[in-house]
């Protein structure tokens, strides 16, 4: 076992490697006598392609239905009996299973993962529960307005990118799907060699590193899996979406094409965000949850202040490929979608002409920075942090964060702003409430 140390954040991270190519990352943390556990694969909704759609988020569902030497209904159990937390999800880059509980619990959180990674069982029967399951949880989110806007919007912004496909999988290939299908999809990604496992608590590394040895070293490394090679094409002109259903409130839903996490635009686009909505920060686990500070954002002040709409928000997230930029404003009763689109666009309009200020700039770091200060309050935040940002972007990019954010000029984000809101550049969507009348 190769063991080296890489500084991603005070104190040190210390990161092994296991001859079955299982990539390991501990950090010490001695404030409460808990662990928090959590095990990253390298597979998400774009690694599926056409009648695989949903792939990935049914396998994580099926792993939480026992292995061949976890009895179905212990899977929950083994944590919870320690009075811990247990969790997992799926999205377009990773899946991840998570445990947080204490220290008398942590041989028992690595042996989860181990099995969990070698021994999952996909019974036919369980297969189907969770075919009716996926498919019930995808008709509630059709209900959902906003949600079902969003995912018409990402599938018109986005012709051939596989990001274009929503988590959850299409309605068709979720009904068509078999078991040895997933089986074989699990098969493909679950091995060591495509994993990182992340324990953060009251740790000694020297005795993790053994223990995380001794659960998952004779764990055979497979062949490491292809991942769709796509790439979207530059867009040549404005669309739009529009989606009528049943419903009281109207939606509008701005969306723009983003830089991925690697690249130069991407802090300043963090900050262009921040400027227009709102700080939210950068972890997914969390940062989405609360509400940003908003009161000076550009098109609060544009679209709430002014009672066109009741909120507005928007979300520009880590990914490992470029992906998208979206706003989402709901509408104030009585205001009429092309109204608030017109109000929108000319906010964003003032900024692509007239850029940003310092002061603006200055407050929106400031903000980024508070938040990055959140997003790592408990050992489960930190080991989100740490496994997230190596899957998308590699060892030694979370430590960076606070570097790249305090690094962004004002030139930097009126750059941004000029060069990526513009006109042929975005995708409008509305979600026009009917009454439901033939």
């Amino acid at each position: 076992m190769a063991v080296y140390d890489t500084l991603l954040a005070a104190p040190v991270v210390r990161e092994a490697c296991l001859d079955n190519g299982l990539k390991v990352l501990v950090q010490e943390v001695h404030t409460a006598p808990l662990v928090s556990v959590w095990c990253w694969y390298r597979v998400g909704s774009r690694d599926e392609g056409p009648g695989r759609t949903g792939a990935s988020h049914w396998v994580e569902h099926m792993n939480f239905k026992g292995t061949a030497n976890i009895p179905r209904d212990d899977m929950k159990a083994i944590v919870e009996r320690f009075g811990g937390m247990w969790n997992g999800y799926t999205w377009i880059d990773q899946t991840t299973y998570l445990e947080t509980a204490s220290m008398d619990a942590f041989d028992q959180m690595l042996f989860i993962e181990a099995e969990r990674m070698s021994n999952g069982l996909y019974e036919p029967a369980d297969v189907e529960s969770e075919r009716t399951v996926i498919i019930s949880e995808l008709q509630g989110a059709e209900n959902d307005p906003d949600q079902l806007l969003d995912t018409e919007v990402t599938a018109t912004a986005l012709r051939s990118h596989t990001y274009r496909h929503p988590t959850i999988g299409w309605i068709g290939d979720l009904r068509s799907m078999t078991r040895d299908d997933l089986f074989e999809h699990y098969r493909r990604f679950y091995v060591p060699n495509n994993a990182t496992l992340v324990v953060v608590g009251d740790v000694e590394t020297e005795a993790v590193l053994g223990r995380v040895d001794a659960r998952f070293g004779r764990i055979p490394s497979g062949s490491d899996p292809v991942r769709l090679a796509t790439s979207e094409s530059p867009q040549l002109g404005e669309r739009r979406v529009i989606v009528e259903r049943p419903g009281t409130t109207a939606y509008l839903k701005l969306a723009y094409h983003a830089p991925a996490v690697g690249d130069a635009d991407f802090f300043p686009m963090l900050v262009l965000d921040a400027v227009l909505t709102g700080a939210k920060g950068l972890n997914l686990w969390a940062s989405f949850r609360g509400t940003a500070p908003q009161r000076k954002a550009r098109l609060y002040t544009a679209l709430v202040e002014r009672g066109l709409a009741s909120s507005v928000g928007g979300a520009l997230v880590p990914t490992a490929q470029p992906f998208l930029y979206s706003v989402s404003v709901t509408a104030m009763q009585g205001v009429p979608l092309p109204s608030l689109e017109a109000a929108a666009l000319e906010a964003i309009e003032r900024v692509r002409d007239g850029g940003v200020t310092a002061s603006e700039v200055e407050r929106a770091r400031r903000q980024l920075r508070a938040r990055l200060v959140f997003e790592t309050d408990s050992v489960t935040n930190i080991a989100h942090q740490l496994g997230y940002f190596d899957t998308v972007a590699g060892p030694g990019y979370f430590a960076a964060l606070q570097q790249n954010i305090d690094a962004v000029t004002v030139e930097q984000v009126s750059a941004v702003a000029r060069n990526r809101l513009g006109r042929t550049a975005r995708t409008i969507g509305w979600f026009e409430p009917q009454d439901g009348r033939p």
